[in-house]
């Protein structure tokens, strides 16, 4: 008599046939849609083509943006810009994106995840020509977008993995609070880099406490904290004069001057459980620091430094909180280097790539590839007040983003994964994040309710899980991500991991569960199957084919049922975001 765990091997074996040869049929080599962008790439692809599509390859009129006044003003001058690029270049743009193409696309980019099932259906029938923006602007009032945006700057300014003495919480809490009140973005930099107190009190101090594990003098919150808000990179200049721009060394001393009166504090209590001291909180509190800051120059001589922010010269009294005045410096004027930065960074974040690459290496040496739209988008960002969601709207309105991924012969020089120049001239795909993957797992299956747990169990597992995922995907360095690398790990969590398991089972509370056991033919089953993972509808040769699948396996539907699912969760088309 066979084991439990043989019985099991041989089972996740037989999918794995079943569903591979099924996988051959829905991904095609070159027929689908991921196929066209990848194959432009260089690269091999396994996504298929949608009938959806098909229609969209040829060229529409371009959605209506209901906007008015500047906003209306600032997405002409926007599209005027691309289309100019164009030109210059002599290609010709891919056809606009069909609306099921374009709604995965912006749920994943505003609020993290793909679309439900109801959302596509009532969407796809929606006849009203200015629905796009509409959409905008409701998923702007999400409250999947403050959890978005409030995971995304986590991970940015702390890491994935949390440091010691760090409080994800409490960064999460001022985050949140942050994009729920849409809080003027100059205001959260000037907060972030001045903050000081309880890492819980006042989440904002997480940021350098996260800086400020090893006892560098600074060095790692000088680094960041230009790069980040600014774009630009001094960490090189550390020890030595940058080799492809201006910076000089003493100019990494001179901003590292700024945080030399920041100082976490590490509290201990006492456990009467275990006997022994653990960790309490931290706090970052200013110090005074009236010692001169020296440098060692490559010569080996060493050279003093005062506090300057490029050509501003900070009277360092030891009254003077030197971090609230570089924070005053980097907010000031009316085009600042965190404008930019951010409207760069907030465009490769919609795009996959920003008007320079990488995002946060901007300057002399490496050009815009599109300087007066950076320029004019980052005046207008100051001009709004800082104003995020009305940022997002400029961009998420442009005609460029309602584009579909798909190349055609006229633009095939726009490949920036080859290191061409970004033209806009087609959505460019990206690989889902750790966060976003999960969470359109979550929205596709509805794994969490699987077996009809409480509330607290399921988001039990529902925080097990990401951290899981987060392990598998995710890397600390937060990098432009255009691509699903495709390690082992990740393909065999996706395949054989718990999440994808409880995703395709058929219990009580799932979505395959719900499904089958509500009225409705085979056809409308793979219909609805479709629409909730790839947001499209099955070809004509899909249709037939899950359709022949489940007549050869009508003594186990159930079966067959999840075996389709696990190869639509496991394409190409659902893990990227294009």
């Amino acid at each position: 008599m066979q084991s439990r765990r043989e019985t099991d091997r041989k089972t996740a074996w037989c999918r794995s046939l079943l569903a591979a040869a099924l996988m051959a049929i829905l991904v095609a080599p070159g027929s689908g849609q991921a196929a066209d962008r990848k194959k432009s790439q260089g690269k091999k692809s396994t996504a298929r083509k949608s009938t959806a599509g098909k229609s969209s390859t040829r060229r529409r009129a371009a959605p209506t943006a209901a906007l008015t006044g500047s906003a209306r003003e600032i997405v002409d001058y926007t599209n005027s810009q691309i289309k100019q690029g164009w030109t210059d270049n002599e290609i010709k743009p891919s056809a606009l994106a069909s609306d099921a193409e374009w709604i995965r696309r912006v749920h994943l980019d505003l609020v993290g995840a793909i679309p439900s099932l109801e959302t596509v259906e009532a969407f796809l029938k929606d006849r009203d020509t200015t629905k796009r923006t509409k959409l905008i602007d409701n998923l702007l009032d999400d409250p999947g977008y403050v959890r978005n945006f409030t995971t995304i700057w986590s991970n940015l300014l702390i890491g994935r993995q949390t440091p010691r003495r760090v409080s994800r919480g409490g960064m999460r809490k001022f985050l949140r609070e942050a994009f729920a009140r849409n809080r003027p973005w100059d205001k959260v930099v000037f907060d972030l880099v001045s903050a000081e107190g309880h890492f819980e009190r006042n989440g904002a101090v997480n940021y350098l406490l996260a800086q400020m594990t090893m006892r560098d003098d600074g060095v790692q919150a000088t680094a960041k904290t230009t790069r980040l808000f600014m774009g630009i990179q001094v960490q090189c200049t550390q020890c030595h004069n940058h080799p492809f721009n201006d910076w000089k060394q003493n100019q990494f001393w001179e901003f590292n001057n700024f945080f030399r009166q920041a100082r976490r504090v590490d509290h201990r209590k006492y456990d009467p459980k275990s006997g022994r001291m653990v960790d309490d909180y931290s706090e970052l509190v200013f110090t005074d620091f009236n010692e001169k800051v020296f440098f060692e120059q490559r010569a080996g001589t060493l050279q003093m430094v005062e506090p300057r922010f490029f050509k501003t010269r900070v009277d360092a009294k030891p009254s003077t909180d030197l971090r609230k005045e570089l924070a005053r410096l980097m907010v000031a004027g009316e085009n600042p280097l965190i404008a930019k930065a951010m409207v760069n960074r907030m465009w490769g974040k919609f795009f996959g790539y920003g008007f320079t690459k990488p995002l946060d290496d901007m300057g002399p040496h490496n050009p815009s590839t599109h300087p007066e739209l950076l320029d004019r988008l980052s005046r207008e960002f100051v001009k709004s007040g800082y104003d995020i969601k009305q940022l997002i709207r400029w961009i998420c309105n442009a005609e460029s983003y309602h584009l579909t991924s798909r190349l055609g012969a006229d633009n095939a020089v726009d490949n920036p994964a080859a290191g061409e120049a970004p033209l806009f001239s087609h959505m460019y795909v990206k690989g889902l994040e750790a966060e976003q993957l999960y969470d359109s797992l979550i929205v596709a299956t509805g794994a969490h309710k699987a077996g009809g747990s409480g509330w607290e169990e399921s988001e039990r597992q529902r925080q097990t899980w990401l951290r899981q995922f987060v392990i598998a995907f995710g890397t600390d360095e937060n990098d432009e991500a255009t691509t699903f690398n495709g390690t082992i790990p990740q393909a065999l969590m996706m395949m054989n991991g718990d999440l994808v398991d409880k995703a395709t089972s058929a219990e009580r509370g799932s979505f395959l569960n719900k499904m089958l056991s509500g009225a409705g033919t085979d056809a409308t089953r793979v219909r609805r199957l479709f629409l909730s993972t790839l947001t499209r509808e099955p070809t004509r040769r899909e249709l037939a084919a899950a359709q022949q699948l489940l007549k050869e396996n009508r003594n186990s539907p159930i079966t067959a049922y999840q075996d389709l699912y696990w190869a639509l969760l496991n394409s190409n088309e659902f893990i990227f975001n294009h």
